[in-house]
């Protein structure tokens, strides 16, 4: 049996005269790998007699350990080397203004503040938030909002409908959020108070219209529901909204398929030197279209017009957002310049509320 005191003392002045990370790996393989000198120790454990293997094992095996610690010592010599080394070589100017956090540089999307100041509003009145899906039916789309078969909003340059079905049916980008208003009058039992924001498309590209933007509708479903509830609830949305005191709203005679009787909605402003500020002045602007649920509509979601009646809006969210913050070009808003944002963003931490100031 080799004398493990001496190949401890030769491995270990090995350890010690190691100068480098790799040939502090060559000792270690030269000891503890597979052709290893304490691995062929612990290899001729197993031929011994119960008595020797006793005597030997604890010897051999402290022996293993002893060389273990001081591979493990050496390597953390190297890496305090290592590191003070990086410390004397590399410096940091204590001058250099602080980095910003990415809270303080990131900024939320106009629209995404926007959605969120009027569901502040909205909630505050009661209403819930509905959603639903982008791609729809035409009969959730058109046929259940009392579109007749020729409208011209059915029409391809109007609408973006995608390839026919085998059966002949076509599904299609939906041209308003008012399907959410029929899955929720079919889902639901009255009373329904609930807004829906989301994506629209429609075949349209302007300063003033983009092939997909933003709506938000509301829809009120009750026994008692009436016009003056309707203008109540917008009066108060716009006064919320916009941040004034006081709000003239001029209510105009229109048509939509899905409402009867229709009306338009003009709210009072001054423009002066490319801005527009609400609440004063001699000039009427256009802001949404308005009307009670046609009894139609309320037949074909399973409500009896008999029983229920109510009322229903809706309003381009890129609009009012271009309206409040004085931006000139709709296209701005789906561009993707970090520019336009970080001037028109807001704060990520800067959650509107109502008692705060929605765009404080």
């Amino acid at each position: 049996m080799p004398d493990t005191a001496q190949l401890e003392l030769e491995l270990l002045r090995d350890i010690a005269a190691a100068r480098d990370e790799a040939s502090l790996e060559a000792v270690r393989v030269a000891a503890l790998g597979k052709n290893g000198s304490i691995t062929a120790l612990l290899k001729t454990l197993g031929t011994l007699q119960p008595e020797e293997r006793k005597a030997q094992g604890p010897s051999i095996n402290g022996l293993k350990d002893r060389v273990n610690a001081a591979l493990a010592a050496r390597r953390d010599e190297f890496k305090s080397a290592t590191l003070e080394a990086r410390l004397n070589t590399e410096g940091v100017d204590v001058t250099l203004p602080v980095r910003e956090t990415a809270a303080e540089i990131g900024r939320v999307h106009p629209i995404t503040q926007v959605i969120d100041e009027l569901t502040t509003i909205f909630a505050d009145m009661g209403f819930a938030v509905a959603e639903g899906p982008d791609i729809e039916t035409d009969d959730y789309n058109f046929t259940k909002l009392n579109f007749p078969q020729d409208h011209p909003a059915r029409e391809m340059q109007d609408t973006f409908f995608f390839n026919p079905k085998p059966d002949g049916s076509r599904l299609l980008l939906r041209t308003h959020t008012s399907p959410v208003q029929v899955r929720t009058m079919l889902s639901q039992k009255p009373p329904i108070r609930v807004i829906c924001p989301g994506r629209t498309y429609r075949c349209d590209s302007d300063q003033t219209h983009t092939p997909m933007f933003h709506q938000v509708e509301g829809v009120v479903i009750d026994k008692g529901s009436h016009l003056g509830h309707l203008k109540w609830i917008l009066a108060e949305f716009c006064k919320a909204f916009f941040e004034v005191d006081h709000v003239n709203m001029r209510f105009r005679p229109s048509f939509f398929p899905f409402t009867e009787p229709s009306l338009e909605v003009d709210i009072q402003c001054r423009r002066d030197k490319g801005e527009i500020r609400f609440g004063e002045g001699d000039d009427w602007l256009e802001i949404l279209g308005c009307g009670m649920v046609h009894p139609n509509v309320l037949k074909n979601c399973g409500l009896d017009p008999d029983a229920y009646q109510g009322f229903a809006w809706g309003m381009g969210i890129d609009r009012i957002a271009m309206l409040k913050y004085g931006m000139a070009d709709l296209r701005a808003f789906f561009e993707a310049d970090v520019r336009w944002l970080s001037h028109y963003g807001f704060r990520p931490l800067d959650l509107p509320t109502l008692a705060g100031g929605l765009s404080s």
